[in-house]
C-alpha cells in the first residue's frame, strides 16, 4: 500500500466549509487524514508539493460527448478522458447521441468498460431517454440504470410531446434519478444556424430564436412541478431561461441548472471572428443574455458549470457556417475561463468556482464525490490560479481542434490531477 501525502497547498472544500493551507494523506484511493504534520510511513511513502497551489475536489462534467460509439474520427473515450484529466475533470458524464444511440444496456456497459481501459476519469453514462431518441417510446429506464446509467436524456433533441415528458419525469423519479432537458422547439428553431439577430442578418443566415429554448423550458418546468420529478436544465442560454428557473426554485420545483463557459464568456459576436467554431446549440446569444447568466452564477440560480464538450472532426467543422455540425471543445479551458473570466473580474469567488465545478454537480448526481472529508474518495484537482498561459488548441489532449478560445490568454492551470487517489495526469 502506497501514501501520498499532498503538502502546502491551499485546500478548499466548500461542502465542508474548508480552506485552509493543510496537508491531506491518501492512502489506497481514500483520504486518510487531512491536517498540519502529517506523517508518512517509512517504506512506501510519496509526498505531492502543492506549496502556491489549491487543492480541490475533483471536478465533475455533467455533460460532455465523447463520440464512441460511431464518432471516433472526432473523439474516441480514451482522448476524452485524456482531455478531461488535462482540465481538471475527475469524473464526466457523456451524453447519449453516440451512434448507435446509449439506448440499451449493452451500449451503457460498452462504454464503461472502455472507461475502465483507459484508467482516467471517471464515467457516469447518461442514457437516452427514447429508443433511439426518436421522441417516440421511452428506453428501459431500470434497465438502464441497472447497467450505470445516472440520468436520461435526448440530449440534442427535446422529448417531443408533454405526455412523453412527463412519464419520462415519473419513471426517472421512481428511480431516483433526473431527467436531464435540451430545452428547444424543434418548429421556432428548425434550419438555426446561429442566434436570431444582428449577425445572423449580417451574415445571411437562418437564426435560431430565444422563444425556443424559453417555451420548450416552461412546458418542462410546469410538468416538474407536477410529477414531483426531478429536472436539470442542460447549458441554459438566455435571459428568459434563468429567469424561469429562478422562479421555478423559488416556488419549490425539484429543477437543478448548467451552464458553460463559452456561453458566460461569448456572446452572437464571437461568430463573426471565430466562424463555424462558435457554432453551438444554444447559440451564442446577446449581451443582455450572458448578463443574466452571469447574474445567475452569482446570486445561486445556476447549480453547476459543465462544458458541453462536443469535438469534432476539421473535415466536418471545414463546411459552411449553416451546414456545419453545432459544437466545441471545452474540457480543457472551463477552469481557465472560470478563473479568467468569473473570479479575476469579482463576478464570483473562487470558493463559489470550486462549488460550481465540484460539490453542486456531485450532489445532482447523488454521488458520494465532490468533497474532501476523511473516508472520501482521493479524488483531487490541483491547480495553480495565477499561472498566465496560451490555449493552443493543437496542443489539447482532444483529438479534435473546434475551440473558439484557441489563442487565447487564461490564467489558472491545471497541475495534477487524481483519480481514486493515483495521479492520472501532472503538468510538465
Amino acid at each position: 500500500m502506497t501514501t501520498l501525502l499532498i503538502q502546502g497547498g491551499r485546500v478548499i472544500s466548500p461542502e465542508d466549509g474548508l480552506d485552509d493551507v493543510v496537508e491531506i494523506k491518501i492512502e489506497s484511493g481514500v483520504i486518510a487524514e487531512i491536517g498540519h504534520n502529517l506523517l508518512l510511513p517509512q517504506r512506501d511513502g510519496q509526498t505531492l508539493d502543492a506549496r502556491g497551489r489549491v487543492v480541490s475536489p475533483g471536478f465533475i462534467d455533467l455533460h460532455v460527448h465523447l463520440r464512441e460509439p460511431g464518432g471516433e474520427e472526432s473523439e474516441t473515450i480514451a482522448t476524452g478522458l485524456a482531455a478531461a484529466v488535462a482540465g481538471g475533470f475527475t469524473a464526466v458524464c457523456p451524453m447519449p447521441n453516440t451512434q448507435p444511440v446509449n439506448d440499451c444496456q449493452e451500449i451503457t456497459r460498452s462504454i464503461l468498460e472502455k472507461a475502465h481501459e483507459a484508467a482516467l476519469a471517471r464515467v457516469f453514462p447518461i442514457a437516452a431517454a427514447s429508443e433511439r431518441s426518436e421522441g417516440e417510446r421511452l428506453t428501459d429506464f431500470s434497465a438502464l440504470a441497472a447497467a450505470g446509467a445516472v440520468a436520461f436524456s435526448d440530449d440534442g433533441r427535446p422529448l417531443k410531446t408533454r405526455e412523453l415528458m412527463q412519464r419520462a419525469l415519473e419513471q426517472a423519479s421512481a428511480l431516483g434519478l433526473p431527467v436531464i432537458d435540451h430545452c428547444e422547439d424543434p418548429a421556432l428553431s428548425a434550419g438555426g444556424a446561429i442566434n436570431a439577430g444582428a449577425v445572423a442578418a449580417r451574415l445571411g443566415v437562418k437564426g435560431i430564436p430565444n422563444d425556443s429554448e424559453d417555451e420548450c423550458l416552461a412546458r418542462d418546468l410546469e410538468l416538474a412541478r407536477a410529477t414531483g420529478g426531478r429536472l436539470h436544465l442542460a447549458h441554459l442560454s438566455t435571459a428568459g431561461a434563468v429567469e424561469r428557473t429562478r422562479a421555478a426554485k423559488r416556488n419549490g420545483v425539484r429543477v437543478s441548472c448548467e451552464v458553460t463557459p463559452h456561453h458566460f464568456t461569448l456572446t452572437e459576436e464571437a461568430v463573426v471572428d471565430r466562424g463555424v467554431d462558435a457554432k453551438m446549440n444554444p447559440p451564442l446569444r446577446t449581451a443582455r443574455d450572458r448578463e443574466a447568466i452571469l447574474a445567475g452564477l452569482a446570486d445561486g440560480t445556476i447549480d453547476a458549470i459543465a462544458t458541453d464538450h462536443a469535438p469534432h472532426a476539421p473535415s466536418l467543422k471545414s463546411r459552411p457556417l449553416a451546414a456545419a455540425p453545432f459544437g466545441v471543445t471545452g474540457l480543457e479551458t472551463a477552469l481557465g475561463l472560470g478563473l479568467t473570466q468569473l473570479v479575476e473580474p469579482g463576478r464570483i469567488s473562487l470558493l463559489r468556482l470550486i462549488e460550481l465545478l465540484s460539490s453542486r454537480p456531485a450532489r445532482i448526481l447523488g454521488k458520494p464525490l465532490g468533497r474532501l472529508r476523511v473516508g472520501g474518495a482521493a479524488d483531487i484537482t490541483i491547480f495553480d490560479p495565477h499561472a498566465e498561459w496560451t490555449y493552443r488548441a493543437s496542443e489539447g489532449k482532444s483529438k479534435s481542434r473546434n475551440s473558439p478560445f484557441d489563442g487565447w490568454k487564461l490564467k489558472g492551470i491545471v497541475t495534477a490531477t487524481l483519480v481514486g487517489g493515483k495521479i492520472v495526469y501532472r503538468s510538465k
